[in-house]
């Protein structure tokens, strides 16, 4: 009997709260080579630089860095090729609609295993100005001390 394993982070995107007001969240698939999804179920991976984006029909995650797998083949092995990733048209072409509308941006928030299958959790978002950056920390602050001094009531 396999053993059903669970969504397991493999990385995140912390920066990617920050810099953007994300309006909706897209799973979709990821295509890897086997020595990355080694190298990714080790752990191994960063999203800080990354993007996606719609080119012919496809959406493309580009310079997401998945470092070489130890036992695996490095030669001609490029850590940052863009991967194609998996989602079905009528997707595809809404998010390449909404993206030429609004001038919304694709932004990878996590990626993760889910059911033994990579996943790459894409949100749709708006780039905050500096302001909003400073007004949604001052926000969260203020939260912080709201919840401090109620707990300190108690």
């Amino acid at each position: 009997m396999p053993r059903q394993e669970e969504e397991r982070t493999v990385a995140s995107n912390r920066r990617a709260r920050h810099d953007y007001q994300i309006l909706e969240r897209i799973e979709a698939g990821i295509a890897l080579s086997g020595s990355e999804v080694k190298s990714l179920r080790g752990g191994r991976a960063s999203l800080s630089e990354a993007f996606a984006r719609v080119r012919s029909g496809e959406v493309w995650l580009e310079n997401m860095h998945v470092p070489a797998y130890e036992q695996g083949e490095k030669r001609g092995y490029d850590p940052l090729r863009a991967r194609k990733l998996l989602l079905h048209r009528r997707e595809i072409e809404r998010l390449a609609a909404t993206q030429k509308e609004q001038g919304l941006a694709l932004v990878p928030m996590r990626v993760y295993f889910s059911h033994g299958l990579a996943k790459v959790e894409l949100g749709l978002g708006r780039g905050k100005r500096e302001f909003e950056k400073r007004q949604s920390i001052a926000k969260r602050e203020s939260e912080r001390e709201m919840a401090r001094a109620a707990g300190r009531r108690r």
